[in-house]
């Protein structure tokens, strides 16, 4: 039973291994371009967002890095990652470059080398359309909105004393306008261009302030790396704006062209009908790496569970030990803590990158398998001591008797519960979008940044979790009658 569990436990430490340390690949071979993986985030129009045609990720920042790759002859992939995430992903290297609406200050320098400026824009102060609050002033002793990690939060920090307000961060801007258009804040710091879009899109702010500062965007890399990267960037820039094609770009989104563009996709999104013709595609492309990410995280979770949970009833104290060690560091970590150690937290310190879809598999792995060990070990102890007993007195070994005997009597306890985990895994995907997976959560994320229909987008989803839980309830409620029988 031991030599069994030691097999099967360094299996799965053998597949987890192969997937950490095979590196990732920038170019199949010399003779083809090399390919740089940039993060950005994909909730910033009009610099980067998700556009409403193909699912395509699109914006100034997005068709600039494009077009200065296809310039200078190399490639990038897009990694969605999000404004935060995609800092911390560039600091330990999971990804070669950042792109995503940037401000270069004195403090990002310490950690980031930048390009020459590719836009200028400001930070400004909205509130809620009709609003009390027409100016900063108005504002003292109350709360203001700000996306984590930017110059607008930056701005707000620097100011809060002055201004006497109180500060409240959110991850993505539809939560942060909602927060204002609620009256739960009083207003917003935000770059200038995505006010505008968010006006644009009939989103109920108002502009409350001059341009509080004039803040240069750089595309940016690991301090000290990835310098042919940074100079082919700096190059095909200049080149961009001799021939034209910067101006074109920028009059894509910018001006009054884009606004007409824009309010024509906002008014092919404002019925349910439209937004699910629009945007069908890309929850069923979001709801497919769900799905996957649940069966495949399940998969390895419930080798991990069967192996510790066994562990935890074998007749060894070692391994009783190390079985509830494992349960208990795995079901008190946080799942997003956990994600985010995985994805970031080990690359720093091996300097070896971790595929996104390869650590949201280790997390889940990790924390649905260690509850997966504790129900395992909770449904063989639940057998009557007896069983066991009887069963060696006959003379069957303990691993026979465990086999033949406690296992199929413990087994009708555990499926129910499997199944149940099964659900929690299922919803719990949604926390990796943290590190950029595009599931259906980080799916509606992106769809809500470009059109803001907050309430109809997350009602939809909703609507698809459920009713995928429903046919999961109901598959359990059908395994436990079938095992009462």
């Amino acid at each position: 039973m031991k030599k069994s569990i030691v097999a099967i436990l360094a299996a799965i430490v053998s597949v987890i291994s192969i997937a950490l340390v095979t590196p990732q690949q920038t170019s199949v071979n010399a003779t083809e371009k090399k390919v740089y993986q940039i993060g950005t985030d994909v909730t910033f129009p009009p610099f980067e967002f998700s556009n409403s045609t193909n699912g395509q990720y699109v914006g100034i920042d997005i068709d600039l890095m494009k077009a200065i790759a296809e310039e200078e002859g190399f490639e990038v992939k897009i990694l969605p990652l999000g404004f935060s995430a995609a800092v911390q992903a560039l600091d330990t290297g999971q990804v070669d470059g950042m792109i995503a609406g940037t401000t270069i200050t004195n403090e990002r320098k310490n950690k980031m080398d930048f390009s020459t400026p590719y836009y200028h824009s400001g930070i400004i102060f909205a509130s809620a359309k009709g609003s009390d609050v027409k100016s900063i002033e108005d504002v003292k002793g109350k709360r203001v909105a700000v996306k984590t990690g930017t110059s607008g939060a930056k701005y707000a920090t620097e100011n809060a004393d002055k201004y006497g307000y109180q500060i409240v961060n959110f991850d993505d801007s539809n939560s942060m306008y909602q927060d204002v258009i609620t009256g739960n804040s009083a207003g917003v710091f935000e770059d200038m261009s995505v006010v505008s879009y968010a006006i644009n899109q009939g989103t109920a702010l108002q502009i409350a302030s001059d341009t509080l500062s004039n803040d240069p965007y750089g595309f940016s890399v690991k301090k000290g790396q990835n310098q042919d990267l940074l100079n082919a960037f700096n190059q095909g820039l200049e080149k961009l704006k001799q021939n034209g094609t910067y101006d074109k770009i920028i009059a894509r989104y910018v001006g009054e062209e884009a606004m007409n563009n824009q309010r024509q996709q906002k008014s092919d999104e404002s019925s349910w009908s439209g937004l699910l013709k629009v945007n069908g595609s890309s929850l069923m492309e979001g709801l497919k790496q769900t799905l996957i990410l649940t069966v495949m995280a399940i998969f390895f979770a419930t080798i991990f569970g069967v192996i510790f949970g066994l562990m935890g009833v074998v007749p060894s104290k070692i391994l009783n030990g190390i079985s509830t060690t494992v349960i208990y560091i795995f079901r008190g970590l946080p799942l997003l803590v956990l994600a985010l150690f995985i994805y970031t937290g080990i690359p720093s310190l091996t300097g070896v990158r971790i595929p996104a879809v390869v650590a949201g598999i280790i997390t889940l792995m990790f924390n649905e398998g260690a509850y997966t060990a504790a129900f395992i070990a909770g449904g063989i102890k639940s057998v009557d001591n007896g069983q066991m007993e009887a069963a060696r007195s006959l003379g069957l070994p303990f691993s026979k008797a465990m086999r033949r005997v406690v296992l199929p009597q413990g087994i009708k306890l555990i499926i129910p519960s499997f199944i149940n985990q099964f659900i929690i895994t299922l919803k719990d995907t949604s926390i990796l979008s943290i590190i950029g997976l595009v599931e259906l959560t980080q799916t509606g994320k992106i769809i809500i940044a470009r059109n803001l229909e907050g309430f109809k987008v997350w009602a939809i989803i909703a609507l698809i979790y459920l009713v995928i839980i429903t046919l999961l309830t109901w598959a359990s409620q059908y395994v436990e009658r079938r095992l009462s029988k």
